[in-house]
């Protein structure tokens, strides 16, 4: 399973959420630091799920950050538009 389907499955479970958009955008940083042939290194992700209800916006990154769990270490980039 790629990176980009993890990070899909891992969301959807946590979160349940409305509108989910995970994009792989490493190609656009081809020649930069932390890029990777064959892609799968940087990523926006944007979501939104009733879960983040109340939460301030470092805790909904906190939140996505602990459902990747291991995902984050073997990625270079994370771009993250996160609402209730």
């Amino acid at each position: 399973m790629s990176i980009t389907e993890q990070i899909r499955t891992r969301l959807q479970e946590a979160f349940d959420p409305r509108e989910l958009e995970v994009v792989d955008d490493s190609e656009s940083h081809r020649g930069h630091a932390g890029y990777r042939e064959g892609g799968e290194s940087h990523f926006n992700v944007r979501i939104r799920a009733a879960a983040f209800k109340g939460q301030n916006r470092l805790a909904r990154h906190r939140a996505v950050h602990a459902a990747l769990g291991d995902i984050v270490p073997r990625i270079h980039a994370l771009a993250l538009d996160i609402d209730a």
